[in-house]
Formats: structure tokens, sequence, C-alpha cells
């Protein structure tokens, strides 16, 4: 099964796409900054692992992916939408600028990738998509309103393309992490990151493989009668 990653050059998503391989899938991933990281990724699967430059705020940007990558690799069986961007800050002090941008990229990019994988799974009338979300769509999160927002919307999309194209064979779900320790929180203050850990039941936290685990998952022959899903991975936060 092929496999398109987005953001999958550090972070969650290179621990997504290092999963992947583990479990012997071909993947293509995305980057729109980072590339030597995902240079130094690709080079070390050459036979399976092929990384694209992409903007997710591109109109034409994920159209064009899929046509690239699926003339280079084969059809694209299965999505993963990792990519995101993240901004703090309160409500009041968001410019509209700033929040158009976290929502282009976070929903409307995913909408985007979704839309131009779409044709071929519903031609071969198979495929499975998996949207990466966050604990911040389900609890509020202060300083986080447009990000969670985006993520909200990420996870009502995944609901409602699960219900249009399921008759299809396609399965659309979503997995929710928790506080996750990457180079998109490292700015935050201890104290900052001690309240959003502050409800975890497990004490190590969540773990980067975890998450990544739980896209295999749901990309698996074993989830096969799941669809339509949000999975927590949140060490037990959202209890």
């Amino acid at each position: 099964m092929m496999i398109l990653v987005t953001g999958g050059n550090r972070g969650i998503g290179r621990a997504i796409v290092e999963a992947l391989l583990n479990d012997g899938h071909p993947v293509a991933f995305t980057y729109h900054t980072g590339g030597a990281q995902a240079r130094e990724l690709e080079a070390a699967e050459p036979d399976r692992a092929r990384a694209y430059p992409l903007d997710l705020r591109d109109p034409d940007g994920a159209a064009d992916l899929v046509s690239v990558v699926e003339d280079d690799l084969g059809p694209i069986e299965a999505l993963v939408n990792n990519a995101a961007v993240k901004t703090g800050g309160l409500l009041a002090m968001t410019g509209d600028e700033e929040w158009a941008g976290v929502l282009d990229t976070n929903l409307g990019g995913l909408f985007r990738c979704c839309r131009a994988v779409l044709p071929g799974m519903i031609h071969r009338r198979r495929g499975s998509i998996v949207n990466v979300a966050s604990l911040s769509a389900l609890r509020g999160v202060a300083g986080q309103t447009a990000y969670a927002a985006s993520k909200a919307g990420v996870l009502g999309l995944t609901r409602s393309l699960a219900r249009e194209v399921g008759k299809r064979g396609i399965r659309v779900n979503a997995v929710a992490p928790g506080f996750v320790p990457t180079g998109m929180t490292s700015g935050l203050s201890e104290a900052e990151v001690s309240a959003l850990r502050a409800g975890e039941c497990l004490p190590h936290g969540v773990e980067i493989g975890c998450v990544a685990q739980a896209v295999v998952f749901l990309l698996s022959p074993g989830a096969s009668s799941v669809t339509g899903q949000c999975l927590v991975v949140d060490a037990g936060a959202s209890v």
C-alpha cells in the first residue's frame, strides 16, 4: 500500500513515516521547510521513501503533488494529513491574516489534499485517510483559539467525509494527540507545558511513537470496520 504523508520530515509526521516504513509500506511524504531533514529521511530509505515539497496554502499544490507522486510511485492508496501550523495568542489579539493563515493551512490544506486523492480512491473503490487533529479540538486551551478551531474543523470534516465515501470502500478517521514534545511545542514555557500535561493519567505522558502507531493501526486491515472515528492519544488527559 503506497501512502502519502504530509509534513513527514519532522516531529509527529516523521515518526509516522518511519513507523509506516517499518511496517513495510512505500511512503511519499511532503515538507514545506526543513528540506535537509526531508532529504536525510529519504536517503535512509532510498527505495521506499520519497520527499516532495508542498505549500498547503497553494490552491493547486495538492492536485499537482498527487499527479507527480502517482506518476513516480503509483496509485496513492492511503493519505495521512499531518502537516499543520500553530500560532499562539489570545483571540482578542489575533489579526485577520494570522487567523486566515492557520485555518487555510490546517483545514483548507487538508481539504485540498483529500479532494486530490479521492477521485483515484473512488475509482478503485478502496482507500484510507487519517487526519491528525489535536486534543485542542476536544478541550479548550487558552491561547490556541485559531489552532483549536482549525483542528475542530478537521474532526467535523472527518466525520462527514466518512459518510460521503464509505459506500465506496474508503475509510476516513482521525487521531487526536495530547501534548507531544516536538519542534512545534518547543517554544512553550515550563509552566505552559505543565498546564497542558496536568490532566494526564500516565506519568510518561504521550510518546510520539504511540501516536504514530495509532495511525498505522487505523490504516491497517485490523481497522477495516473503523471509520468516522477519532482515536485520542493523550495519556488519559481527556478522561
